[in-house]
């Protein structure tokens, strides 16, 4: 029995879309400092260790792609420089982070514990993604999601 997802077409797959923006392995994590408040070029590229070359090119497709803003900034008696904000789009993958520490604290964390953790500002509580449908009922396992065509899906022709 084949399944059902080969009758639709994945050319304009948004996940593929999404991934074309965050697939590279050092783009997560420089969202990742930029979330956590390391927003200076130099600054990121000390604590991250990635390649002055790589993190030019990741920021600058991050602001092509409207992730992240530069906004301008100058020590005193140094030249101009710039810092990198999210945007809105860019805050909108909050989740996809808390998902993949998740996943990799799980999976892959050392024995003492993860680096790095994300708790609730009021109340310090631990915060980890949920998945809930539409109506607000918490999806617990991946069986209890049926993938389905969307509405942009394209008909497979055979």
């Amino acid at each position: 029995m084949k399944p059902a997802a080969l009758d639709w077409s994945v050319e304009n797959c948004t996940i593929a879309r999404a991934m074309e923006i965050l697939g590279e392995r050092w783009t997560l994590v420089v969202l990742r400092d930029v979330f956590n408040g390391v927003r200076r070029f130099d600054d990121m590229r000390v604590r991250t260790g990635i390649p002055r070359q790589v993190l030019t090119n990741r920021l600058a497709a991050l602001v092509e792609q409207g992730v992240l803003r530069r906004e301008p900034y100058r020590e005193p008696g140094s030249r101009l420089r710039h810092e990198y904000r999210l945007t809105e789009k860019g805050l909108d993958l909050w989740p996809v982070l808390v998902a993949v520490l998740g996943w990799g604290d799980r999976y892959l964390a050392d024995p003492e514990g993860s680096p790095l953790s994300v708790g609730h500002r009021d109340c310090g509580a631990e915060v980890r993604v949920e998945l809930r449908c539409a109506d607000g009922h918490e999806v617990g396992q991946h069986r209890d999601v049926v993938p389905r065509p969307g509405p942009g899906a394209r008909r497979r022709t055979p």
